[in-house]
């Protein structure tokens, strides 16, 4: 079968696009993150703190960051992004105090609000230039699979790091060094990709944020529209909460299992929690590019978000009660399944949120969307971390899940 678009030019910008994404996902601390901070003597209340200051964090700096972006250029929005991720990762690694980290999380947010929504502008600025716009669609979705390659490679780099060094203490330091290879690569793009510069007065971040805030005020006007956004910004938040957690169960099966019991208990841990993440990545990539097959089984593209979102509940809390059982390898099993289920789920809800709000005001919804969805994360995260430290890591998954299911009667798209 022949193919429906021209084939990409592999030149040599394509390459350069792909290597940041596959450096950019090279975050070794990822696969355990959630174990390098309780090492460190944190409670899961304060983890969850930390989680809430960085989103918190991130949203207050996008509108300032994307200014950054239209005034002095994308390319030193993105070199200064990574600036403030190595600054992060240098905090993390030197120090071991909360507030520490508190700091560390806002140079990270600093790098998140920069860098957002900022290579892509890059990418299409360049087919803009080379007369390549009509394969937008086809250049970025294989740009982004080095990403995803990226992202299942560091779950292995990362295992052997743990491996071989016996702790976590050397995850943050290893993981400046892609940031700064990528850095270069960055900073040495092409002068041109910066577009055309914007004069920037002094009331531009103040009218940015008066535009933001009528968005928000025009899509509360819209019940359907709120019950879409809510649907998917509940479920994003719920397992953007909940996904790390995914890490101390992942340790108590390495020590449950009868395998690698010459190893000791970090290197055994950190054997099983490379390899599952290494699928896991694998996984979510298939299950993203099987969305449309899998909403098409349903009546509806609204039904297949109702639906989803109710087995993402019981997956959920199903997690949480074969956590608190001790029936670690079902919980792990459970867990991926919850870990599917949202990749599935966000191509589906775009298309969701499409339905209900018109073109005209696409953007300003889809922004409302993940406004939504880094509040209740903030909201969330410090609740999941209090439950955990009080009740268990499987009392506080099932609670979520539960709460998921009574919040559902809310966030039902008719």
């Amino acid at each position: 079968m022949s193919s429906s678009h021209p084939p990409i030019p592999k030149d040599r910008m394509f390459y350069r696009f792909s290597l940041y994404g596959f450096l950019k996902n090279l975050r070794f601390f990822g696969p355990f993150i959630l174990l390098i901070f309780t090492d460190n003597g944190l409670s899961y209340f304060q983890i969850g703190l930390l989680y809430s200051i960085r989103d918190l964090a991130t949203n207050i700096m996008e509108i300032p960051a994307g200014v950054y972006a239209d005034a002095f250029g994308r390319r030193r929005s993105m070199v200064m992004s990574f600036i403030g991720y190595i600054a992060a990762f240098i905090i993390f690694y030197a120090f071991g105090d909360f507030y520490i980290y508190a700091l560390a999380m806002i140079f990270f947010a600093a790098g998140e609000a920069l860098r957002s929504g900022t290579h892509k502008a890059l990418i299409l600025e360049y087919l803009k230039i080379n007369d390549m716009k009509d394969l937008k669609v086809a250049y970025y979705g294989q740009t982004r699979a080095a990403s995803q390659i990226g992202s299942a490679v560091n779950s292995l780099i990362a295992a052997g790091l743990v491996f071989y060094s016996g702790g976590y203490e050397y995850m943050f330091i290893a993981s400046t060094i892609p940031y700064a290879l990528d850095l270069l690569n960055l900073a040495t793009y092409p002068e041109e990709l910066d577009g055309e510069l914007k004069q920037v007065g002094e009331r531009a971040v103040w009218e940015q944020v008066k535009v933001t805030l009528e968005a928000f005020v025009g899509i509360f006007k819209d019940r359907q529209a709120m019950r879409a956004i809510l649907n998917s910004s509940s479920f994003s938040a719920v397992f953007k909460t909940t996904k790390d957690y995914l890490q101390p169960i992942l340790a108590l099966l390495a020590l449950s299992l009868p395998i690698f019991t010459s190893l000791a208990d970090t290197e055994r841990e950190a054997v099983i929690i490379g390899v599952v993440y290494f699928g896991v990545y694998l996984l979510t990539s298939y299950a993203s590019r099987r969305a449309g097959d899998f909403s098409d089984r349903f009546a509806g593209i609204s039904q297949a978000v109702n639906v989803t979102f109710l087995m993402g509940a019981g997956f959920l809390l199903l997690t949480g009660l074969t956590t608190w059982l001790n029936v670690a390898l079902v919980s792990v099993i459970l867990f991926l399944g919850f870990y599917l289920l949202y990749n599935l789920r966000k191509p589906i809800n775009v298309g969701v949120i499409s339905d209900q709000i018109s073109h005209e005001v696409m953007a300003s919804g889809l922004s409302v969307e993940s406004q939504f969805t880094t509040l209740l994360v903030a909201i969330l995260s410090p609740l999941m971390g209090v439950l955990a430290d009080t009740l268990g890591v499987g009392a506080a998954l099932a609670i979520l899940g539960g709460g998921m299911v009574l919040f559902f009667g809310l966030v039902r798209i008719k």
